[in-house]
């Protein structure tokens, strides 16, 4: 988003706190909060993807292996991160970001610790259920929103996503090479450490808040989620997350197994892994690129869709080694598209007032996908057939059917404007009232946030229209 450089002095709108910088660049504390939080996000989200590529293969070790029980495994931590993120999200308000992040981390590596000592495939289910309990996205991101101004704080919050993303396909790609090394137990212990060094970049490097902010940006409102969830163009979005999540973690249910039943021998899964990532990562850009660039998201995400349409009949029909990695990287190459497109679109279309409701909602429907997913799964494969991905294929199918109402966002930019206190909201009617202007929203300390349609409009016409009404 455009990030506004200009503030206009008057007695009407005051420029507050003249010694705070107003620039869009990026201040000491800031870069340090940037850093740190997604080093934070990156080392619990490395940790709890890495032994998704290959704990369907080694699972089998222990005594009470099923495939329903290996499903439930891979789903279980999407459960409790669903049910607990928003509540951690609220208790952040009540007693401090940084006690509920440190709380949540140690739940995660508890959750690790007692999955790497199991001796049994449930005790993997309960370990990974805990892992999930520590939910601290919610938290994560209201801090990130504490320790940074209205102008940059979408630069923090891409910082954080991006470290989602390399961490997700790190992640996949070192499981497969560390798993014959030390073993599933080995991988879960892992994960404990990084949680555990985790907490100590919360306690020594990740700057203090000096205050709570309350923000629609980042916050989930009680009030807000009948709007979110009514808005058909959030509900399309949210279903493809959900879907999206309910296929990779079925995918991962079924088709180590594939590769293994090819002929792939488990320890040299790493060797699948690592250049199918690469190459789906260097096909997936040109298409990433196409869709910012000439504002084509819907057509490249019914494209991305169309991908992972066909690695699912890939894998229904045959059971060929090279056909098989050749469905796992049509997938990815889709997986991947859309896991990037999917939050930059619901950024633009989520109103201001209510973007923290709908980043919630979106997330967890993302959490609930995972866990129905990995379960159904397990279930499915358990009584025989190709189940997942018959599964998989229908809702993608869904999913394709539902774009056809989807629209892509318009283009909208952001300005950040910082108004007199004792304003009687008389310049929020008259900003709303300006052409081209979409949404206006108070966002506290006398900072307000206009939406606006860049073909219509533009911020020096808005300021001048401000400057205008004040004379």
């Amino acid at each position: 988003m455009l990030q506004c450089r200009h503030f206009v002095p008057s007695s009407l709108w005051q420029i507050t706190d003249m010694a705070q910088d107003k620039t869009d660049a990026l201040n000491p504390q800031e870069i340090r909060a940037a850093t740190s939080l997604a080093s934070v996000y990156a080392l619990r989200m490395f940790g709890l993807f890495l032994v998704l590529p290959v704990l369907a293969v080694y699972a089998q070790q222990y005594p009470d292996y099923s495939k329903w029980l290996v499903g439930l495994a891979i789903g279980a931590y999407g459960l409790t991160q669903a049910t607990l993120q928003i509540p951690m999200g609220w208790l952040s308000d009540r007693i401090g970001r940084k006690p509920v992040i440190v709380a949540g981390l140690a739940v995660f590596a508890l959750g690790s610790w007692l999955a790497a000592s199991a001796e049994t495939l449930t005790v993997i289910v309960l370990g990974r259920a805990l892992q999930g309990a520590g939910a601290i996205a919610a938290a994560l991101m209201a801090l990130a929103a504490d320790l940074s101004r209205d102008e940059v704080r979408s630069k923090i919050m891409a910082a954080m996503g991006m470290s989602i993303g390399a961490a997700f396909i790190l992640a996949l790609m070192a499981g497969p090479l560390l798993a014959p090394l030390w073993g599933l137990s080995g991988l879960f212990a892992i994960t404990g450490a990084l949680a555990i060094l985790a907490i100590g970049v919360v306690l020594f490097w990740v700057p203090d808040a000096k205050r709570v902010r309350h923000l629609a940006e980042v916050e989930v409102q009680r009030q807000g989620i009948r709007r979110v969830l009514m808005d058909s163009q959030l509900l399309r979005l949210n279903a493809g997350i959900f879907t999206l999540h309910f296929v990779l973690s079925a995918v991962f249910a079924s088709v180590p197994l594939d590769l293994v039943n090819a002929g792939f021998a488990r320890e040299k899964l790493a060797w699948v892994y690592v250049p199918v990532m690469l190459g789906s990562f260097a096909l997936m850009l040109p298409a990433i690129i196409m869709a910012e660039k000439g504002r084509r998201h819907v057509p490249v995400m019914r494209l991305a869709i169309v991908f992972l349409l066909a690695a699912q009949v890939l894998w229904m029909t045959t059971s060929a080694g090279w056909l098989v990695v050749t469905g796992l990287l049509l997938f990815f190459v889709g997986f991947n598209a859309l896991e990037s497109m999917l939050p930059s679109v619901l950024s633009r279309v989520a109103p201001a007032a209510s973007k923290g409701t709908a980043l919630g909602v979106y997330s967890t429907s993302q959490f609930l996908g995972s866990f129905f997913g990995g379960a159904s799964a397990g279930w499915l494969l358990s009584r025989g057939g190709h189940g997942p991905y018959l599964a998989a294929a229908a809702l993608l199918a869904g999913w394709l059917l539902l774009t056809a109402g989807l629209r892509n966002p318009e283009p909208v930019a952001t300005l950040y404007l910082y108004l007199d206190t004792g304003d009687d909201g008389r310049s929020l009617q008259r900003l709303s009232a300006l052409q081209g202007v979409m949404e206006v929203v108070r966002t506290g300390e006398g900072a307000v946030l206009v939406r606006y349609h860049k073909e219509r409009t533009d911020e020096t016409s808005i300021l001048q229209a401000v400057e205008a009404q004040r004379a």
